[in-house]
């Protein structure tokens, strides 16, 4: 008896919860519901648009639809379109796998000014993710608070001439946007030291590749762990990188203390080991981490669930990914924590027959199963041009209409 499993989030966390499902039964039904149009959710919309090479992972969520049977539902919002009640008696076992997509508040005075932006925010806008604001002006000296991969994508596009994005996915609108910004000098802060960056040192290195930059690392201190030494040998070699007009600064033991400014951001107050200052700063990029959006009460499922194993929240509901854990981990984390996931819930699993699975979908309106995200694919890939690989089409109408096969401007 085939058991009927929705999984929320068609991200990799979601793909790989249901590629582990269909590995241990390929009997199982297994349904991917997404709120976008369109799948694979944080690599179309969150790695970054010069790491086509980490992109790549899409081919292989892509045979899970393909070859292994699973379905996919996009354009459907659960608590809107469809309460997690229904779903929940829809199917056999539901997991909530919608990641967290919002940027962590800056709690500190002055936080909320005109110039502060979230990374998630702006990263989404560089992506062109169909709810996404406007791409702000950041002025002459941005400064990113955090010092994690995420802060380190940031910096990379931001420093990145034209011909350094060739071969990227970026959109006309966000490319015009970047080379239309005249920074003169970009500050990265971090809380830690140095040595405990949250950075891959792969990612350091990296920026050792731009031609336009002059970069300087402040502070980076030593250390005997081997470890934190990989990350201080990778700041090593990137301080003094470069004699390009656009200055990068690495300043680490720095504490937010205030953004500072009347109209808008014009400074960071910190405190750090000389005591306190205000660096320099006409927009405050924050990376300081991610929370949900709040279509699923995330909080609440997780509070009462209490200490369950293996990412229960109630009987035949269960979390996985960010949603589970927090912004914590890699895209290959979540392959491990997937497929100890499907193992547990196969396990209590019963198969009710009379549950109504993917039928509680047919009633609703523009709904993108998986040739219509096929045809979504092939209508970006046709607008590519020699410098990009794919042109995305940026709002929901456009990914409706082309999943649909209606015309689509050019």
């Amino acid at each position: 008896m085939a058991g009927k499993i929705a999984i929320v989030g068609a991200g990799p966390s979601g793909c790989y919860v249901a590629q582990a499902f269909l590995k241990a039964d390929p009997g199982l039904e297994v349904d991917l519901i997404d709120a976008l149009p369109v799948p694979f959710g944080l690599v179309r919309y969150g790695v970054a648009a010069d790491h086509q090479g980490t992109k790549g992972v899409m081919r292989q969520f892509a045979r899970i639809f393909e070859r292994q049977g699973a379905r996919f539902f996009g354009n459907v919002h659960i608590g809107r379109d469809v309460t997690l009640k229904a779903l929940r008696e829809a199917y056999d076992a539901v997991v909530l796998a919608a990641g967290l997509c919002e940027d962590r508040r800056l709690s500190i005075p002055g936080g909320d000014l005109p110039g502060v932006h979230g990374a998630a925010a702006l990263t989404r806008a560089l992506h062109e993710h169909p709810q996404a604001g406007a791409l702000p002006a950041l002025g002459p000296h941005p400064l990113i608070l955090g010092n994690g991969n995420v802060a380190i994508d940031l910096l990379r596009l931001l420093c990145k001439t034209s011909e350094e994005l060739n071969g990227t996915d970026l959109g006309p609108g966000p490319s015009a946007w970047l080379a239309g910004n005249a920074f003169e000098a970009i500050t990265i802060v971090g809380r830690s030291p140095a040595a405990r960056a949250k950075f891959d040192p792969v990612m350091i290195r990296e920026l050792g590749k731009l031609g336009n930059v002059s970069i300087k690392v402040e502070g980076a201190g030593r250390s005997e762990e081997p470890e934190e030494q990989k990350r201080l040998e990778a700041l090593a070699a990137i301080d003094g990188h470069g004699s390009g007009p656009l200055k990068v600064t690495f300043r680490f033991e720095l504490r937010p203390l205030s953004v500072e400014g009347k109209d808008r951001v014009a400074g960071l107050r910190v405190e750090g080991p000389n005591g306190e200052e205000t660096v320099r700063a006409s927009s405050v990029l924050t990376a300081i981490g991610f929370d949900s959006n709040g279509d699923l009460d995330r909080a609440t499922l997780l509070d009462e669930a209490g200490e369950r194993e293996a990412g229960k929240l109630a009987d035949g509901l269960f979390a996985a990914g960010w949603f589970r854990r927090g912004p914590r981990g890699t895209i290959p984390d979540s392959r491990t924590e997937a497929q100890a996931t499907a193992a547990a819930i196969l396990e209590e699993m019963a198969p009710d027959p009379a549950r109504a699975g993917p039928a509680i979908f047919h009633k609703l309106e523009n709904v993108v199963d998986y040739a219509g995200w096929q045809r979504i694919d092939a209508a970006e890939l046709a607008r590519s041009t020699p410098e990009r690989c794919r042109q995305k089409l940026p709002s929901t109408g456009e990914l409706l209409r082309a999943a649909t096969q209606q015309d689509i401007d050019q």
